[in-house]
């Protein structure tokens, strides 16, 4: 299931905003619908839960990515900021 976790992380950018990625996601909930419909796999089939299961999962994983990403950049020019105001102390 990494390869399909790969795939989704691929697909968002931390430059996107929450819509368009959740636009992505429905996307990939779509297709695996479909990919279950295909398979012919009842409701009530454990797969399904489990294959919806996974599906929220890499969906949450790859927001918590995203949000340590964004958290990082802030820090970083957080850290500038702060070396430039106090290297104008100095002078």
């Amino acid at each position: 299931m990494s390869d399909f976790a790969d795939l989704v992380a691929r697909a968002i950018t931390p430059a996107m905003s929450r819509a368009e990625r959740e636009q992505v996601y429905a996307v990939v909930r779509q297709a695996v619908l479909r990919l279950q419909e295909r398979e012919a796999l009842p409701p009530d089939d454990a797969r399904v839960s489990l294959q919806r299961h996974i599906v929220e999962e890499t969906i949450r994983d790859v927001e918590a990515d995203i949000a340590r990403h964004e958290s990082l950049r802030k820090l970083d020019e957080a850290m500038v900021a702060q070396a430039e105001a106090h290297a104008k102390g100095r002078r």
